[in-house]
């Protein structure tokens, strides 16, 4: 399997690399408007995605293959950020392109009274993805120290712990065979505000509409502050965060693509070898 060869031309650095977050780096810093990395242009964006959603189906089809043959290693994909960030369209145009036998989609929602009576990381690890999967959080454990601080759900003394908790949880995800692509959206205001206007003009989007939102607007520089933390006391080496302005979805959808190729072409696989003897068989076959 090849890399298509106009990759290079279009991404001046990996995004892996490019976007990594870094110790000292500033959320108050992010342009939700840029395109870091990418040389090309908007028109080159639908191409460019469906080229590289076939290499992404491609790798998730042998890391599925190979659970077969008992290869316990999987990818979990954390989309952590505001409403109208785009989470949803990640997982329609970049995971959908997919077989959805081999993904495992959850989306974490208000915790039920169940999941309150249990540890904060319960319901997580009933969500963790099956050998040979795709994992996909559409929000995630991080809600515990974001949405929970941004409107002291818990006293700090409950949510500054998980911090390491987390870490601690993600060690054993990396040291048990799963890969973490770890992607923190950032939309900007005057874009969030454009989305939620338009779902309030379309019926067909009505139902994504939540009047909590504009709350939730209000208290951004509450929810820079939670995400500052998110990413200084959670990106390690083993499970970095990844900042990805989403302003341009196109932008945002192509980057995510990259970042999920990379952590496949990282865990080095190739095709299982046959349990059978293939000569043998297509000689039964001629006969059948």
């Amino acid at each position: 399997m090849s890399e298509p060869l106009d990759l290079p031309s279009l991404w001046s650095h990996e995004p892996h690399s490019l976007l990594r977050f870094t110790p000292g780096d500033l959320v108050a810093d992010i342009d939700p408007d840029a395109t870091p990395g990418f040389r090309g242009v908007k028109s080159d964006a639908p191409t460019l995605q469906e080229e590289r959603n076939v290499r992404f189906a491609e790798l998730q089809e042998m890391l599925y293959a190979r659970s077969r043959v008992d290869d316990t290693r999987s990818v979990l994909l954390v989309l952590q950020g505001m409403d109208t960030a785009g989470k949803g369209g990640i997982v329609k145009h970049v995971v959908g392109g997919c077989n959805p036998q081999g993904v495992d989609y959850f989306n974490f929602g208000k915790p039920t009274p169940e999941e309150l009576s249990h540890h904060f990381l319960w319901r997580i690890r009933k969500a963790l993805p099956r050998p040979g999967h795709i994992g996909v959080f559409d929000r995630s454990h991080y809600e515990d120290v974001l949405i929970v601080r941004v409107h002291n759900l818990v006293p700090p003394a409950v949510w500054e712990p998980r911090y390491d908790e987390i870490n601690a949880f993600e060690r054993e995800l990396v040291e048990s065979g799963t890969s973490l692509v770890k992607v923190a959206m950032f939309v900007s205001l005057d874009e969030q505000k454009k989305r939620l206007a338009e779902r309030l003009e379309r019926p067909d989007k009505y139902w994504k509409y939540n009047p909590g939102d504009i709350d939730e607007r209000l208290k951004w520089p509450l929810y820079q502050e939670a995400y500052q933390a998110m990413l200084d006391r959670t990106s390690t080496e083993y499970a970095p965060w990844h900042v990805v302005p989403c302003n341009r979805k196109w932008y945002s959808r192509l980057a995510v693509t990259e970042l999920m190729i990379e952590a496949l072409k990282q865990l080095n696989m190739s095709w299982p070898p046959p349990d059978f003897d293939v000569e043998a068989e297509k000689k039964r076959l001629k006969k059948a």
